[in-house]
Order: structure tokens, then C-alpha cells, then sequence
């Protein structure tokens, strides 16, 4: 089974959220299940530079007005790559949708349904490969990829579109249309038309033969007025060709065992490293060292979206509890501004670096006891996925992903000694802070803690059961067909 994975990012490539970590680490899950996989990236600078063995596949005399190539070539791990390679759309550096300023670029329409069009044709063969019998294109950059194969006639291609997070749809002016190819009737309400613009989300999740997201609750949620973001009605439309299928993270890339940015490593049969690592993080993180002290993290975007508003005013409660704030991430100036005053109030029982840095986001899953995640929605989220590979005790919304992925330490759950974590609702002041009092009381019973961390590093977090779920869906639209 030939399939063309098409996406924007792809670890360790290009990344800003967890969009890459998927397309980095899927592929090779499908691979394990016989699948042919190939990843089609633009070519931003780090994409091309990463590559292995590059070769030219095809010059292209007009994308979006001037040349380009297509690339192929591999990642280091092997990962077969396709890139476009147009520097008057993809040399870009920093994050490939933003200015510094935090506006969208303003060519963004232009580069991604370039991008999803030539995605289309390479699927189809148009450039000396053998054609594709599966597109999965990834979130609203890929989204007009199964319109222009829809345009072309092409339906004996099966589509697949995955959401990962409903709330970014790639909405523009719709005079665009006149710039992107595509025939005028596909500007209709059940088309690319939303609110008189044009949604490259929505064009995949109408022309597609299939409509993914990252979690079954994810997929009931976002059928709903409520959680649909102004596409509920049209996403419980397609109900019957809607499922939800868990994002898995890579177990080479986190795992306690091997990781070289942990200070000691470890595993579920021995934890004696989780303590060290735990030093080597208040160390780090200019913290008082204390080992009988619980230290929770964030390792998150700052967002309200995250629920990291409400968490930033509970941060002397925890201190005064008698824990311990280890914090990495960067988004809203105002959330930022509350957790380094807090980080000034407490310097060393809370510690705070903002922006991102991949090791010490690995140190942090190792050395923490528990990660919040206190978010309002979640699609999946792979950092509880992460934290419970490393033992670290996840506190989470009881929304999307976190819900499927975490057993809640209920009086049922704990008596069946099955809890890998704590869930609540509501997020707000009082439900955060009454479930952190929870948390306390939990890590000071040290049996019960200790047989949550061991459920939560054997909980299976990898990409297995949902490569299967994937051939499987695949299997059944190339048997429909």
C-alpha cells in the first residue's frame, strides 16, 4: 500500500508543536504494518538541509509564479521525503506561519495551496513515480490537497484528512481564489466557503474520503455547537466517515532507558535514576534541592487554551502546600509575565524558562514527579504521553485526548490499583486547586504514588494499536473503492 503523508512540519525536520512529533514518528508504525510511506514537506531551510541523500526528482518551471524542484532524500532515521523546494515561498527562518511580530505571513494562502497542489499531483503521477493509493493530508496547510485531486478527477485516490487541532483552519480573503487554481464552484457552502472566505481546513474535511482527528473524545467533542469552532455541524454531517484514532509518541525518541538528555537513565523496573534526575533538574532550574518535596512542571505553549492562565494564579498555593514549580514554555506575554513574577517571589521553589529547548524538556518528563496539563480543550496532546513514558504523574483536563489517555486516580481506580494520573472539569480556580490538594495527598501516601508512576510508564504510548487502526481504515477505503 503506497501512502503519501502531507504535511507542513515533521520532526526532526521542521517542528513547532506536535504536529511534527506525528508525521515523524507514524510512518514507520505503518511501515512495521507493510505500509509504503512517504512524507511530502515544503522545503523550508531546515527541511533541505536535513535531508540525506538528496537527489532531484523534478524541475518545475511555475509554482506560484516562478520555478522550483521537488527533492527527494532521507531523514536520519530513514524516512523517505519528498520537499518542495521554492525559495520565494519556503526560505523562510523562525516559525513558517508567523512574523516575529506574531502576524500571519502574508503569503501563507499562496504557499500552502501551492504546496497541497503539487501535493496532488505528485500523487497522481505526474512526475515519473508510481502513483499513491492513499493521501493523509495533516491539518488546513494540507487541506485543499484532496480538492485539487477532486479538481483533477482523481477519485480512485483515497483521501484521508486529519485534524489536529480544530482551532487553526487556514481561513483567507476569497479573492484568493483567483490565485489558486481551483474551479469557482468550489466556492459553495458545502465547498471551501466559510463565512464569505475561503477555509482550507474545511475544503479537506469536504472533499476528503475520510475525516480524522487525534482522539475519540476529540471527534464526539467537536461535533458539537460548543466545541466545533463554527464546524460542528458540518463535522456530525460526516459522521459515518469521522473517526477518532489516538496519537502515539515515538518510544525511541522518549524512553528513560537511552535518552542522552537525562541526567541518569532508568525504567520501570528500576526508578532509582527518576531521584536523580529530579536533582539534576532543581539544580538546573536554580531550585532549593529537596527530594521528599513533590516538583510539578509545564511543559506547554502559554496559552488560555492550555489553562495556563488559571494555573499562574495558583502557583503560591502550591509553594505554600510545600512544592515545587518547574515551568519551560513561551505564548501569552500576560501568562509568561505572572509565572516569572511568581519565579522572582519563589526563586527557589519555582523556576521558569521561556521559549522551548528539547533537552530540557527531556530533563524536565525525568525529573518532574507530576506535569499540568490543565487544558480547556485538548485533540490528543503527546505530553502526557511523555510524562507517563517517564514515570511523571500527569494532572490534566478531562477533555480530548486526556481523557482517553489517562486513568483518573478515582476511590475505584485506586482500589484497583489501574490509576496512572488525576483528571477534573471545570477548569477554574477552585476545581485546579482543590485537584492539586489532591495531588499533595496522593504523593505523600508513598505506596499509592509509586504504584501510579509504575502505571503510567507501562502504559502502552506508542504508535502500535493506532498504525493497525490506520491500515485498517485505509483498507476499507480502497476496498469501498
Amino acid at each position: 500500500m503506497r501512502i503519501l503523508m502531507v504535511a507542513s512540519e515533521c520532526f526532526p525536520l521542521i517542528k513547532t508543536g506536535g504536529l511534527a512529533d506525528v508525521v515523524g514518528a507514524v510512518p514507520f508504525a505503518l511501515e512495521a504494518e507493510g505500509a509504503d510511506v512517504t512524507v511530502f514537506l515544503p522545503g523550508f531551510p531546515t527541511v533541505l538541509s536535513g535531508l540525506k541523500s538528496k537527489k532531484t526528482l523534478a524541475k518545475l518551471k511555475d509554482v506560484a509564479g516562478e520555478p522550483a524542484k521537488l527533492i527527494t532524500g532521507k531523514t536520519a532515521k530513514g524516512l523517505s521525503i519528498i520537499a518542495l523546494d521554492a525559495p520565494h515561498l519556503f526560505n523562510v527562518t523562525g516559525n513558517p506561519y508567523q512574523e516575529k511580530n506574531g502576524l500571519d505571513r502574508a503569503d501563507n494562502a499562496i504557499k500552502f495551496a501551492a504546496f497541497s497542489k503539487i501535493a496532488a499531483q505528485l500523487a497522481a503521477g505526474d512526475f515519473k513515480i508510481p502513483e499513491f493509493e492513499i493521501v493523509h493530508a495533516h491539518d488546513w496547510q494540507a487541506g485543499l490537497t484532496a480538492a485539487y485531486l477532486k479538481a483533477m478527477g482523481r477519485d480512485d485516490i483515497k483521501t484521508v484528512q486529519t485534524i489536529h487541532n480544530l482551532a487553526f483552519q487556514g481561513n483567507f480573503p476569497k479573492h484568493i481564489m483567483s490565485n489558486i487554481g481551483l474551479p469557482d464552484e468550489f466556492f459553495r457552502d458545502y465547498g471551501l466557503e466559510y463565512w464569505d472566505k475561503v477555509s482550507y481546513l474545511k475544503g479537506g474535511i469536504v472533499y476528503s474520503d475520510h475525516v480524522t482527528t487525534v482522539s475519540p473524545t476529540y471527534a464526539l467533542e467537536i461535533q458539537s455547537d460548543a466545541s466545533g469552532m463554527g464546524f460542528g455541524g458540518l463535522l456530525k454531517s460526516r459522521g459515518q466517515d469521522l473517526s477518532g484514532i489516538l496519537n502515539g509518541i515515538d518510544l525511541d525518541v522518549w524512553n528513560p532507558e537511552t535518552d542522552p538528555d537525562i541526567a541518569a537513565n532508568y525504567s520501570a523496573e528500576n526508578l532509582a535514576g527518576k531521584a536523580k534526575n529530579k536533582a539534576a533538574l532543581q539544580k538546573k532550574m536554580g531550585l532549593r534541592k529537596a527530594k521528599d518535596v513533590p516538583l510539578f512542571c509545564v511543559i506547554s505553549r502559554l496559552t488560555t487554551q492550555k489553562g495556563l492562565d488559571v494555573l499562574a494564579g495558583l502557583v503560591d498555593h502550591i509553594v505554600l502546600s510545600g512544592g515545587q514549580l518547574a515551568l519551560l514554555g513561551s505564548g501569552d506575554s500576560t501568562i509568561e509575565a505572572a509565572f516569572l513574577a511568581a519565579a522572582k517571589k519563589h526563586p527557589t521553589e519555582v523556576g521558569v524558562q521561556i521559549g522551548y529547548d528539547e533537552p530540557l524538556a527531556h530533563l524536565i518528563q525525568a525529573g518532574a514527579d507530576a506535569i499540568f496539563i490543565p487544558s480547556r480543550f485538548e485533540p490528543c496532546g503527546l505530553t502526557q504521553l511523555c510524562a507517563m513514558r517517564y514515570g511523571t504523574v500527569p494532572i490534566a483536563g478531562r477533555v480530548g485526548g486526556l481523557n482517553d489517555t489517562i486513568i483518573d486516580a478515582s476511590p475505584a481506580a485506586l482500589a484497583k490499583g489501574v490509576a496512572t494520573g488525576l483528571l477534573f472539569s471545570d477548569i477554574d480556580v477552585h476545581t485546579l486547586s482543590a485537584t492539586i490538594d489532591r495531588a499533595f495527598a496522593l504523593y505523600r501516601a508513598p505506596k499509592i504514588w509509586a504504584q501510579m508512576r509504575r502505571n503510567a510508564i507501562t502504559q502502552p504510548v506508542g504508535w502500535a494499536l493506532s498504525a493497525k487502526a490506520y491500515m485498517a481504515l485505509y483498507a476499507d477505503l480502497l476496498k469501498a473503492d
